[in-house]
Parts: C-alpha cells; sequence; structure tokens
C-alpha cells in the first residue's frame, strides 16, 4: 500500500477513488515514563519514551487507515493528514489520527 501526503503518486493515475478512510490510535500515559519526562524536562535534552510513544502511535493510526483502504480494494492511500491531540484528564492520552482518500490505480 502506497500512502502519500500528496495529492497524486508521481507516474501514477488514479482509476477510481474509493472513499475517505482512517486511523486512530489513543496511547495511555505512563506515570514512570511521565517521572522520567519530566526529569528530562528539567534538566533538558529528548524526553525518548515520549517519542517511542508518539512513533508507535503514528504508526498504529497508519496501519490502520491502511487496512481499511485494503478492505476496499485501494492500491494507494493520498492526501494523507496526521493528527495529533491530548485529552482525558490532566491531558493524560494522546490519540494520533490518519485520514486519507483510497484510491485504485491504473
Amino acid at each position: 500500500m502506497e500512502i502519500t501526503t500528496t495529492p497524486s503518486l508521481d507516474g501514477r493515475r488514479v482509476r477510481e477513488y474509493l472513499g475517505i478512510v482512517t486511523g486512530e490510535a489513543i496511547m495511555g500515559a505512563n506515570v514512570f515514563r511521565d517521572f522520567v519526562a519530566g526529569i528530562r524536562d528539567l534538566v533538558g535534552g529528548r524526553s525518548k519514551a515520549y517519542e517511542n510513544s508518539l512513533r508507535s502511535a503514528r504508526e498504529d493510526a497508519l496501519r490502520e487507515m491502511s487496512l481499511e483502504a485494503a478492505s476496499r480494494g485501494a492500491d494507494a492511500v493520498v492526501g494523507v493528514d496526521l493528527d495529533y491531540e491530548v485529552l482525558g484528564a490532566g491531558n493524560g492520552m494522546l490519540m494520533v489520527t490518519a485520514s486519507g482518500t483510497a484510491v485504485s490505480l491504473e
């Protein structure tokens, strides 16, 4: 499955638009990870724990979107948009949403 943020794929023609597809991933924050991230914020540096959680959530959302596109017979998803939100009590959860248009290619 080809996935792109652009509205088309170079050298490939869209045969059929199969509709909007989405994928969502919601990750709960871990108390220990939050504590370590807070210490890193105090002393500087990057929070690998949060970066890994964000990467994992993004990959999950894209995978879910791809599965929905494949179930419709798509070869690709174009115009993909990724959205990141924090939610829940005390912003304790991270939501990543991927959406795009499933297409079949010639």
